[in-house]
């Protein structure tokens, strides 16, 4: 008898132990690298880079659960498609040693960073005069900085035995950029407050929250991750680098808390911060502030779970192409500038064999879930509708090759979304049978 007693408690002390080793599997290190770009590269489309307000980053997360590293990464860049994200991508796997299909990058899409797409890149690159292009020399140099972030975040990885989700309402930042007016549609840009008319318009439709997600161990925040749903853009395309508002939020708060916050950009193709600015350095100010506060105050609201199981996943999405983008490169002679890189980059696009990818993110009660492209709101609010978990997050701007993807009704009303999309009409129900397979349990 007591023997066997002594191998009960033999055996309930293995399995004590072995929900220990479980529970201590997951792991987490953030990490950041400079991502500013050198003068003379690029900026958005053509636009080459004069002077550097404050510097771009590449910021992020691995995670480890004893099994498989992931990595999650927010780069303060408009927009990276095609080859140029799969570079991003293939450069983290590698630094993280993990598959590629377990890292996601997004752009947190600041018009005053550079917007690179490596499909219309290879058309452009044909041509014997193609416009300024970014530099294959920084390019490596940018996502080696990137690897060289990753390989040592890995080496710094610490366990998380818990986290933390809060969302909280910002004031006075997001507004929509479609607005019915009088039966008509409208289309209120980013600096939209310049004209008083666009300014009283109604905020419109939104989703005003920001989420947070902590991850912590013993009590001890590690690492933010925040996501909020509107362009971080208040100027554009005058040669000066900047992270705008959204970078000086994030910024000034990783300073005053000493812990490493990342940002996300939800779907936001058409909401701005147009009702509410004007352009000024007193407007790009004040929605530092608000969105700041809401920071704070979604931190304020955390509430923590215990973490011990990550769950991943992922599914391809395939997108028709926008009706009448030439398949046949030569269709882009005679085009030159801005409209060639735009041409290049819906035709690059219509040419695509490989499928974009979308991801989901589950630790806990929190599921967090990846986009590409350039999502308008309703993809956001679908995903909520539809998800069971008590909390959900959405990041957009993935690959953004596909350019805006838009909604049905928006291809039916026209304005500037659907002209500026890469893919067609189609495209919302791709999405959302995309999204609930990645949100079914």
């Amino acid at each position: 008898m007591n023997l066997l007693k002594g191998f009960y408690r033999a055996a309930l002390g293995a399995s004590l132990l072995a929900l220990a080793v479980s529970a201590a599997e997951l792991r987490v290190a953030a990490f950041r690298a400079d991502a500013t770009p050198a003068m003379g590269e690029p900026l958005i489309w053509i636009q080459p880079t004069t002077k550097v307000e404050d510097p771009l980053w590449a910021k992020g997360v691995v995670l480890d659960d004893g099994k498989h590293r992931y990595v999650l990464c927010s780069v303060d860049w408009c927009g990276l498609g095609g080859s140029t994200h799969l570079l991003f991508r293939r450069k983290a796997a590698a630094a993280a040693g993990t598959n590629i299909s377990r890292v996601t990058v997004h752009s947190v899409h600041q018009h005053t960073a550079p917007y690179i797409d490596g499909g219309a890149y290879s058309l452009m690159r044909t041509f014997p005069n193609p416009p300024l292009l970014m530099s294959d020399e920084y390019l490596e140099a940018v996502t080696d900085r990137l690897a060289g972030a990753v390989k040592e975040a890995v080496k710094r990885l610490q366990p998380f035995d818990s986290i933390g989700v809060g969302e909280a309402r910002v004031e006075r930042v997001a507004s929509a950029r479609r607005i019915h007016d009088e039966g008509k549609l409208v289309i209120r840009y980013s600096t939209g407050a310049k004209n008083p008319k666009m300014a009283a318009l109604p905020e419109g439709e939104i989703d005003p929250a920001v989420r947070t997600v902590t991850l912590a161990n013993g009590g001890k925040p590690l690492v933010r991750l925040h996501y909020y749903a509107t362009h971080p853009q208040t100027f554009c395309c005058d040669g000066r680098v900047s992270g705008d508002f959204v970078s000086t939020a994030r910024e000034r708060l990783e300073q005053d808390e000493g812990i490493p916050q990342v940002y996300f950009t939800g779907c936001s193709g058409d909401v701005t911060v147009g009702k509410y600015n004007d352009g000024s350095e007193k407007a790009r100010a004040e929605l530092a502030r608000r969105l700041r506060k809401g920071f704070d105050s979604s931190i304020d609201a955390t509430r923590f779970h215990k973490a011990a199981v990550l769950r991943w996943k992922t599914t391809d999405l395939k997108l028709p192409p926008k009706p009448g983008v030439p398949t046949d490169p030569s269709a882009l002679k005679g085009k030159s500038g801005v409209d060639l890189c735009r041409s290049a980059q819906a035709t690059a696009f219509c040419i695509r064999t490989e499928p974009l990818t979308m991801s989901l993110l589950e630790i806990g009660p929190a599921r967090i879930i990846h986009l590409p492209g350039e999502p308008m709101l309703e993809f956001q609010k679908y995903a909520l509708r539809v998800n069971r978990s008590p909390f959900l997050a959405v990041a957009g701007y993935g690959d953004i090759s596909p350019g805006y993807l838009c909604t049905d009704q928006a291809f039916r009303e026209g304005g500037y979304e659907p002209s500026a999309s890469n893919a067609g009409p189609g495209t919302e129900a791709q999405i959302k049978k995309a999204i609930d397979k990645l949100l079914e349990n």
